[in-house]
């Protein structure tokens, strides 16, 4: 069945436009409803598919880096790296998935993962969770209220490869948060607030400042971070004993997860709103589905991320039932819908969109 759309189509020359296109973008109640109607039973979170892709994940990414630090042999230790880089970078996504899973749901998990994959990686849960929701919020998106946006379409052609760039410094950012700032933090409240505001979420906005936590997550936020602190000084003190080559090579695999994570997220948007509030669909159309066919997208976009677009018509949905409700809304809605305006190919052709964007008319900043 071909559901019409009941909203103005996009225009052609949209890059161009960018900042302008979205404000004239009315929500598409057919595809809205669809998506809620066709999308009903598929909003649990399944342990059983959960817990095994997490741990194999990690398990591999360990693997790994153990196998990277104990080869002599370059070519060989950057081919562990490697498997380490892309195992952990799938593991490491969860951190998505617990952003928005029900605090009851799927029991033990969010420890789990913390305990062996977010402490351990310094990336702990709290530095996404009450962060990321604001990015899903209907008013915010896009706005400079948002976390998580950035018009990268509008700025200057040197800004996509040092918004890349920077994430290769992630590594070293981490250690002096959690093995200096916190401690330091302790005894100098001003900087404990300073640390909190600025250096507590992954966040891509400059401008973002992080209020204090809720109760709720003001108990995680105490032991996540103590126990990254803890592990933070292990980690420099370790030098001491066994060199700085085993830190050195698990940074550097760190660093290449946070830059595949940037391109990941370079690609996520289309990035052309210039601050104003967007309906449902405007935010929709301004995000990015990279579904199949392809295979790649699974590597650079993994645990769900490939249907970001579909994520943000319907954030409830775990990441192993988004393949399940692009299918019903595809075949809902038919070829002409909506729905395919943020159907893309793949990464390459939405990098070149964004660049030509910020070399032509787009580049405002």
């Amino acid at each position: 069945m071909n559901l019409q759309s009941d909203i103005s189509p996009i225009p052609k020359d949209a890059a161009s436009m960018a900042g302008g296109w979205h404000a004239q973008i009315a929500d598409d109640k057919d595809m809205l409803r669809a998506a809620r109607d066709l999308t009903k039973d598929l909003a649990e979170a399944r342990g059983r598919i959960f817990w095994p892709d997490m741990l194999i994940s990690a398990g591999l990414g360990y693997a790994g880096l153990v196998g990277a630090m104990a080869v002599s042999s370059l070519p060989l230790a950057l081919f562990f790296g490697l498997i380490s880089a892309l195992a952990f970078y799938r593991a490491l996504m969860f951190i998505h998935e617990l952003s928005h899973i029900h605090r009851d749901a799927l029991p033990g998990f969010r420890l789990g993962w913390n305990l062996l994959v977010g402490v351990p990686m310094l990336t702990p849960s709290f530095m996404y969770e009450g962060v990321h929701t604001l990015h899903h919020k209907r008013t915010q998106y896009g706005t400079i209220a948002d976390p998580e946006y950035l018009p990268l379409a509008l700025m200057k052609p040197w800004s996509l490869p040092a918004f890349v760039l920077v994430a290769m410094l992630l590594p070293i950012a981490l250690i002096v948060r959690f093995a200096v700032l916190v401690p330091l933090g302790l005894i100098i409240p001003p900087l404990r607030t300073l640390v909190w505001q600025r250096f507590s979420s992954l966040a891509i906005n400059p401008e973002f400042r992080r209020a204090a936590p809720t109760d709720k997550l003001r108990g995680r936020v105490l032991w996540q971070e103590a126990l990254g602190s803890v592990w933070a000084i292990a980690l420099v003190a370790s030098t001491q004993v066994f060199g700085w080559r085993p830190l050195l090579i698990a940074m550097a695999i760190l660093s290449l997860t946070a830059v595949l994570n940037q391109l990941r997220t370079l690609v996520a948007h289309l990035w052309e709103n210039e601050g104003e509030a967007m309906t449902v669909t405007a935010q929709f159309l301004d995000s990015v589905n990279v579904p199949p066919p392809g295979f790649i997208a699974e590597i650079w976009a993994p645990v769900g991320l490939r249907y970001h677009a579909l994520h943000h018509l319907m954030p409830s949905i775990p990441y192993h039932s988004l393949p399940e409700a692009h299918r019903r809304l595809n075949a809902e809605l038919g070829g002409e819908s909506t729905y395919q305006g943020a159907n893309h190919p793949g990464m390459l052709p939405l990098v070149a969109r964004i660049a030509r964007s910020t070399m032509g008319g787009g580049a405002r900043r």
